[in-house]
């Protein structure tokens, strides 16, 4: 099964659903990551880009896309849900993964909903949360007690934004830890990532 990925910025990904990633690739699916900006407004270019395809070969992706959208700067429009489209027929994703529609980053934001336009046809579509989601309701749950060590290492990859959390004396990974521990809690196992799902079919 191909499997993709959509994020805003690098590393958005990581921490709403590496460690779910991480457990498709290792059962031998292929798992396929767009980022839609480069994170500039976060940091160097370059050294985001290579962070993020440092931490795409840690995830085994089967191919890394970039956006060229600016950073801040993702808008909801007919031209990135064509351009979602695009991918998506190259692609030929059986799970989409996406940033939540209800967050304070309007490059979240918009990316979900253009997204929600760009796979209408797609049976599996989850969203995943991140630092700034709002109002989260999940109702799917992942266990990723196995895959959680390699998940921090994803995130870690990211050597620049670590510590960018703006939250004094908080790191992503104590961030991304704590969420996989609520989760777990609710989901009933020792760690968890969550999705809140627009479409996902149950094939027995």
């Amino acid at each position: 099964m191909n499997i993709l990925a959509i994020g805003a910025h690098p590393d958005d990904i990581e921490f709403g659903c590496g460690g779910t990633l991480l457990k498709y690739s290792e059962k031998g699916h292929k798992v396929y990551i767009l980022v839609m900006s480069k994170g500039g407004k976060g940091g160097d270019l370059e050294v985001r880009q290579k962070e993020q395809e440092n931490s795409a070969r840690i995830l085994g992706v089967e191919k890394l896309y970039f956006g060229d959208y600016k950073d801040t700067e993702i808008v909801q429009s007919q031209k990135l849900i064509a351009e979602i489209e695009g991918f998506l027929k190259e692609i030929k994703p059986g799970f989409i993964f996406v940033n939540y529609f209800d967050d304070t980053h309007q490059d979240h934001r918009n990316l979900a909903v253009s997204t929600i336009s760009a796979t209408r046809y797609i049976q599996n579509v989850l969203f995943y949360e991140g630092p700034t989601t709002q109002n989260f309701t999940p109702n799917v749950f992942v266990d990723i007690t196995g895959t959680l060590d390699t998940k921090y290492n994803c995130l870690n990859a990211h050597v620049s934004q670590v510590s960018r959390t703006n939250i004094e004396g908080l790191s992503i990974i104590e961030a991304a830890k704590s969420a996989a521990h609520f989760r777990g809690i609710q989901g009933r196992v020792n760690y968890a990532e969550a999705f809140n799902s627009l479409r996902l079919f149950i094939n027995t």
